[in-house]
Parts: C-alpha cells; structure tokens; sequence
C-alpha cells in the first residue's frame, strides 16, 4: 500500500493568510504541524514514509522538502502548473513505478480529520474493498445540509467489509442548493465527498483510460520514455478537471465504484468559517491534537496579539499588532502585514473573489499585451 497526496495551490479563501507564495496545506493552522505535515503523520503506522507520495505544483517542491523531511525527495512530483485533481492522479499512476494490483491511496493535503484512528480504519476497509477492482471513496457523514460540498448518494444494500458498512455508489451529486441537500440528508443515504480515494494502481489507469484518455495518454507517453521538458509541454494542454468529473462520476454509472462511509470529524477547512468552527471544537476537547492560539474570555476564538470583550462566533488571527474586538457576532478578523480581513462569518465564502481579484490585480502584464 502507499500513499499519494495531493498538495496543490489554492487555498483562496483563507486569503489573506494563504497565498500563491505560501498556500494553504503549508500552513499551521491547527496544532503545531502545518496541515501537509499532518496529513503524512497521520498515515502511521498505515503507511511507511517511504511510501508516502507528493504531488504538487512544482513551485511548492522547495516547501515540500522543507516540511516533510522524512519523506524521500525521489517521492516528490512536481507538475509543471495545476492542471486540477485529474491530471495529479493520472501523473501519480503513471509515474510511480508500482505493480498493478497494489493499493494506492490518495488523499488532499489540507483537510482536517479530528479521529485520526478511525480514518486509518476506514481506509484499511477501503482498501480491501479496492482489491477487487473497485474504485472507492470515503464519504462524510453529513450534520447539515451543507451546500459547499458535493454529495456521493450510496445505493443499498450494505456490503460489511471489516465490520464496517460499504455501499455501491449509485451518483454524485455536485454542490446543491439548500433544498436538495436537505432532501439528499433525508435520505439516510447521502454523504459528503471528502476527496480521499483508494484504488489499486491499475484499476485508476484503466478507468483514466477509459475515461479520460485527453489526459492519462500524454501523460503515460511522457513518464514511459519523455523527458521533463516534454511535461511542460504537454501538461498546459491537458483538460483541467477534477477526478470526480473525469472517472469517478462516469464509472459509478458502471457500477465500479464504492463508498466507505466515515464519521471521523472531518473538515476541508475551506472557509473562515470553517477553521472557526475547527478551533472551538478544538477548545472543546477535540480529538487532533493542541490548536494554535487561544480563546478569548467571552467567545471569540483565536491567536496572536488579541483582546475580546463579549464577541461570540468569532474569529481573530492577530498579526504582530494588538487587535480588541468588542462585541461582534459571527465575524472573522484576520490582520497581517499585507491585509487585513473583516467579514461576516456567513459570507466568509465569498474570501476567493477578493483574492482572485487581489492577485488579478497584481499579476505581471502578458508579453503579448501592447502598451497604450
């Protein structure tokens, strides 16, 4: 068994802590480990270092290396720019050199998982039920109807493997509105897609074949008999699209692919919001270890140079400087040296326009511009 993790950019909305120098898996967001280095720790005694994986843009190597010591610099993959989800796994099946019907499991490198143990017992199910060729993803048991998620229906009857229940997946249901997600919970069936996949190494090529043939056969031809300089020539013509677009919803209509459900706190840290809602779980005795900051006396959660009187629901990452908040309700306050964030909790979403607009805005002017 080993394992790949997908460590790209991103991160647009934790700006302006996350940037495109220091994206967010890079960060210590919760604990004292930046979310990378969690995320390989918490494979033990799963997975040996020495079988653990990276791929990210090859921007970030440098940063790899310096966070993840313990992992061999050969396992590093660095890809010549984001091509999304798809491209990293077609680049991981094909250039690490496994046999066919070993397990490969592949996880993001900046989620948040509060029972470490239980998440290393679903994946040992998982992957006994990848053996038979199966393509199989975790799936988060729902406590809301959350709309910033995607959705994997599971279709009865239930198949125990381990002690543990496992479905057939009967579809994927992209981000919903309200309504649907609600009636998706009633369901019983539903879960949230978590992004952690498990497989054997050709189980994922034959599918990425079958599926996806745009973007596995350039990159099949290049780790077979290229050079570097042949992948950054092909990988900015690659389709950009995740793995659940390009393989996992069309093969669960084959009735290839399988889910494991998991109630392991799990969170995708992908807002504000959600890192708020991580760290007062956290100063309440959650499972992942001591969080970074501290709470303020009347509920306002936070870390660095911070002073509260009476907020609640509240977030506040203080730079070098003092910062007092006084009475807020469901606010997220982020002061750095280069910006400073106040927004309302609920609308913490809407961070990736701004940053998207920020690095618009200062991104370096096309040589094929003409100046006025």
């Amino acid at each position: 068994m080993y394992a790949v993790i997908l460590a790209g950019g991103g991160g647009t909305r934790l700006w302006p802590l996350s940037t495109p120098e220091r994206p967010k898996p890079f960060l210590r967001l919760i604990g004292e480990e930046t979310l990378i280095q969690r995320s390989v720790a918490r494979l033990a005694p799963l997975v040996a270092p020495a079988d653990v994986f990276v791929v990210t843009d090859r921007r970030y190597c440098d940063l790899v290396r310096e966070q993840l010591p313990g992992i061999p610099e050969s396992n590093f993959l660095g890809e010549p720019l984001g091509r999304n989800t798809a491209a990293a796994v077609a680049f991981a099946a094909e250039a690490i050199a496994r046999p066919a019907d070993e397990v490969m499991l592949v996880l993001p490198a900046d989620a948040h998982i509060a029972d470490e143990a239980g998440l290393r017992a679903a994946l040992a199910v998982a992957a006994d039920v990848a053996t038979d060729g199966h393509l199989v993803t975790l799936g988060v048991k729902p406590d809301r109807p959350e709309t910033g998620y995607g959705y994997v229906l599971a279709r009865p009857p239930a198949r125990v493997v381990g002690g543990r229940e496992t479905y057939a997946v009967d579809r994927f249901v992209e981000k919903p509105t309200a309504e649907r997600a609600e009636e998706l919970i009633a369901t019983g069936l539903a879960s949230w897609n978590a992004g952690i996949f498990v497989w054997t190494r050709g189980a994922i090529r034959d599918r990425l074949f079958r599926h996806a043939p745009e973007i596995v056969v350039p990159i099949r031809a290049i780790c077979s008999s290229g050079t570097g300089e042949d992948l950054d020539l092909a990988y900015p013509l690659l389709r950009s699209t995740s793995i659940d677009y390009a393989v996992m919803e069309p093969a669960s209509l084959e009735g290839a692919v399988a889910v494991v459900p998991i109630d392991v706190g799990w969170s995708d840290l992908g807002s504000w919001a959600a890192l708020r809602d991580a760290w007062n779980e956290e100063a309440h005795g959650g499972a992942s270890g001591a969080r970074t900051g501290a709470t303020g006396s009347d509920g306002a959660v936070g870390t660095g140079n911070m002073r509260d009187l009476g907020s609640s629901n509240t977030l506040v990452l203080a730079g070098g400087r003092l910062v007092v908040t006084i009475g807020l309700k469901d606010t997220i306050v982020v002061d750095t040296p280069e910006a400073l964030l106040i927004c309302a909790a609920d609308r913490s979403q809407d961070v990736r326009a701004i940053a998207e607009e920020m690095m618009l805005s200062t991104r370096p002017p096309s040589t094929m511009e003409t100046k006025p």
